[in-house]
């Protein structure tokens, strides 16, 4: 069954409380009841949690998404307290670590897209719909959509799939209210983004982001963002100069591994109950370029210059 090929054991650190070990965060509690997510260098595919790191890549995606939250801060409300790492907590913490509110997470993954690629391609070109939403016939992998769309997914345990489901089912699942706050927070931000990476020549195909309500607040108070926020890991990025439609498109994401372990080069049976293999070390560090890049791209500071 996918999951962890070797799942780490939690970090103790005097006065934290371990809650949680996902793919790539770890989540504990401070004595002040806030949550402390600390990103590790641990990357997924193919519903497995590998066992070859991506040095760095939890410090880039801790980074990237604290740069997107100031982007966003006059749009919509986040969960970010400090980036102050706990006494006690090992060096490798440093760069790692978001403080973060306690809130009452909304179960639903809110994704948007803006062209079309991925699961959303596959279900266009059966029944010319996304997530039971009609679109114009003629569009083609990475084409451009009329407009942005709210295509929600559950979220799914570790070494399971997310499943799209329809907005019908959101708003029975969390309210009506609830669900037309978090179409429109998420296309909200999902625009803002695409036009501010647009202008770094970088096309926000799509993204999936966390909402959740400050604890004890009313159903008509504004949505808190939360977890990581358009990062490689959670968004399809394509360079601006070479998209083209009707043809894959050039990625930064973990799209270079995901090709050696579907190769035969890897020897690895995506179908069988075997988990994968140890990563070449060409393979990690070309990943690490790509994270590198969209880093430096979007923010416009090199990742060899940024001090934790």
């Amino acid at each position: 069954m996918p999951g962890f090929v070797e799942k780490p054991e939690p970090v103790r650190v005097p006065g934290l409380e371990h809650l949680h070990t996902g793919k790539v965060r770890d989540l504990y509690r401070n004595e002040a009841g806030e949550l402390v997510m600390v990103a590790s260098d641990r990357v997924s595919a193919y519903d497995w949690v590998l066992p070859t790191p991506i040095p760095d890549k939890g410090r880039i995606l801790t980074r990237l998404s604290l740069w997107w939250f100031d982007q966003l801060a006059d749009l919509v409300p986040n969960h970010v307290i400090s980036t102050e790492v706990p006494a006690g907590a090992p060096d490798d913490w440093a760069g790692r670590v978001t403080v973060c509110r306690s809130l009452d997470m909304i179960p639903v993954e809110a994704v948007a897209r803006g062209y079309l690629t991925g699961s959303g391609l596959a279900e266009y070109q059966r029944d010319r719909t996304v997530c039971g939403l009609a679109l114009p016939p003629g569009l083609e992998d990475g084409s451009e959509l009329p407009a942005p769309i709210f295509t929600p997914a559950t979220k799914a345990a570790v070494g399971e799939h997310d499943e799209n489901v329809s907005y019908e089912e959101v708003a029975r699942k969390v309210g009506a209210e609830t669900a037309a706050q978090l179409r429109q927070a998420t296309l909200a931000v999902y625009n803002r983004a695409r036009d501010v990476a647009r202008d770094r020549g970088i096309i926000l195909a799509d993204t999936k982001f966390e909402f959740g309500r400050v604890v004890g607040v009313e159903d008509d108070e504004p949505l808190v963002l939360a977890d990581e926020v358009l990062t490689p890991d959670s968004s399809r990025f394509w360079s601006g100069d070479e998209w083209q439609p009707g043809r894959p498109q050039k990625p930064y994401d973990k799209q270079v591994l995901r090709d050696w372990l579907s190769s035969p080069e890897s020897g690895w049976d995506r179908a069988g109950e075997a988990p994968p293999p140890e990563l070449p070390a060409e393979v990690v560090e070309r990943t690490r370029g790509r994270y590198v890049e969209v880093y430096r791209r979007l923010t416009g500071v090199p990742w060899d210059r940024v001090a934790d």
